[in-house]
């Protein structure tokens, strides 16, 4: 059976938080067509993964046989995140954009997984694997926006995740999740309505659809 490797990383729990409910549409989308199958679930937010350290960066460079006892736990750990992905038939993000950008807590997990040499460079070892990202927002940062320019989200994974890391990436996108808090946006609250429904309704399929492409 298929094992689906699902990250979330929005501060925010259960249905307050947007990419987390989009997540779960598509996971439980997935399990209905892999009710045997395997997920792996991290939550970032809840249980952080270490940011990057010189050590853990510098193992990852070095031959295992000479790494100092503080190079061997951190590359260790380091191992674990990338035999995740390695194994995983699919993956699924929760990426709400904070600050225009990534949660810090994902940016951890990426510096953890990213190793040159294996996961990245010319043989990816995760190559092909398809990886569908929520990426959730509380305005809106559509091509034709004011606030295009600051679209790092998106583009920053599609850097990482396709050509770095060679998966094959694939967007859901929330938008003006922040209408229904901030009076300023109270007109905007069904437009934001329409982009929720629309995203539980894209996750339900591509959940769904990629389940069972991986299953023929």
């Amino acid at each position: 059976m298929a094992t689906l490797l699902h990250i979330d990383s929005s501060l925010l729990p259960g249905e307050a938080s947007a990419s987390r409910a989009v997540t779960d549409a598509f996971r439980t989308a997935w399990q209905e067509q892999h009710p045997g199958g395997t997920v792996i679930y991290r939550d970032l937010a809840a249980d952080p993964v270490p940011h990057i350290t010189a050590a853990a960066h510098s193992a990852g460079f070095a031959d295992p046989a000479t790494h100092t006892p503080e190079q061997a736990d951190a590359f260790a750990d380091r191992v674990k995140l990338i035999e995740e992905l390695e194994q995983a038939d699919a993956v699924l993000i929760g990426a709400p954009m904070y600050n225009f950008t990534i949660p810090s807590t994902l940016k951890a997990w990426l510096d953890n997984v990213v190793m040159f040499g294996r996961t990245m460079g010319e043989t990816p070892s995760a190559k092909g694997t398809p990886v569908t990202v929520v990426a959730s927002r509380g305005g809106s940062y559509a091509p034709g926006t004011p606030r295009e320019p600051f679209e790092y989200v998106q583009n920053y994974l599609a850097a990482v995740l396709g050509d770095g890391l060679g998966l094959e990436v694939d967007f859901i996108v929330p938008e003006l999740t922040m209408a229904p808090q901030n009076p300023a946006m109270a007109e905007l609250v069904p437009l934001y309505e329409a982009s929720r429904e629309r995203a539980l309704q894209e996750a339900a399929t591509k959940g769904k659809t990629l389940a069972e492409r991986l299953a023929a």
